[in-house]
């Protein structure tokens, strides 16, 4: 000895792995999910509504969400490691991906690559646009690679506007 005290670090673990039984609660998940119950979030500009998500315990791996801006709104500027799938239901309107513009329309699927500064913007003053946009966000959180960050805040107007069935 060197006349140090010796140490074990270890961290101990308790608990019962069966896989049987997660198995079990996850075909016991609804199959359907009936996306009316479902709360809005965020707003008053870009409303969001999570589908399906880890946290749900549905997925471990995807996420997926819609999206509404609001007529004429934008969402922020930010950007994330994980890449998206926004798939247009109804709208009209573009993308910024690093400082190049894409117009999209319903109908649309459009694709934000792993670390693109990006934003959505309607471009109809009169009606909403739609998306749902499907993430492999909840994986790259798994990995640590959560890197993500608004560089443009969106805007706080208009104030009343709310998606249908709020």
């Amino acid at each position: 000895m060197s006349g140090r005290d010796e140490h074990v670090f270890l961290r101990g673990m308790e608990g019962i792995y069966d896989m049987r039984e997660y198995l079990r609660a996850l075909r016991a998940k609804p199959r359907v999910i009936k996306s009316g119950a479902l709360p809005w979030r965020k707003g008053p500009i870009q409303w969001n509504k999570d589908l399906v998500a880890p946290v749900h315990g549905h997925t471990q791996a995807i996420n997926a969400h819609t999206v509404e801006l609001a007529p004429g709104g934008r969402s922020a500027k930010h950007g994330h490691q994980n890449e998206a799938v926004f798939y247009v239901l109804d709208g009209r309107g573009y993308d910024v991906h690093d400082g190049k513009r894409y117009d999209w329309q319903a109908g649309d699927v459009m694709v934000v690559p792993n670390q693109c500064v990006h934003q959505h913007i309607n471009a109809d003053p009169e009606k909403p646009a739609n998306m749902l946009v499907i993430k492999t966000k909840p994986l790259f959180m798994y990995l640590h690679l959560i890197f993500q960050e608004v560089s443009e805040a969106d805007p706080k107007r208009p104030e009343g506007y709310r998606p249908a069935g709020f």
